[in-house]
């Protein structure tokens, strides 16, 4: 049996108080050096992309001729556990 979430009957721990020594002096940090320039390569790809509309047209079509078909495989469990997760605003591949 699990124990339930919440708080929890019992003895509280040590209530000592104790003294804190006043706070030491930092040093300032040092200032941020220019970013480095990106590459070329990362350039031109961000550009390319850019130019390219966010939705591959002609998967969607393909999609939609399949379920038009009844080709396209659904499986229920799948589908609510992902309607869920976006209710939800739960990511699994979030590795926080």
């Amino acid at each position: 049996m699990m124990d339930p979430i919440g708080i929890k009957a019992g003895t509280v721990g040590d209530r000592r108080l104790v003294r804190v020594d006043a706070a030491r002096a930092t040093q300032a940090p040092e200032p941020v050096k220019a970013q480095a320039q990106p590459a070329a390569g990362a350039t031109q790809l961000s550009s390319e992309m850019a130019a390219k509309p966010p939705v591959d047209a002609d998967r969607v079509a393909r999609i939609k001729k399949a379920i038009a078909d009844g080709k396209f495989p659904t499986v229920p469990a799948t589908i609510a556990d992902r309607l869920l997760a976006l209710k939800m605003e739960w990511n699994p591949n979030d590795k926080a």
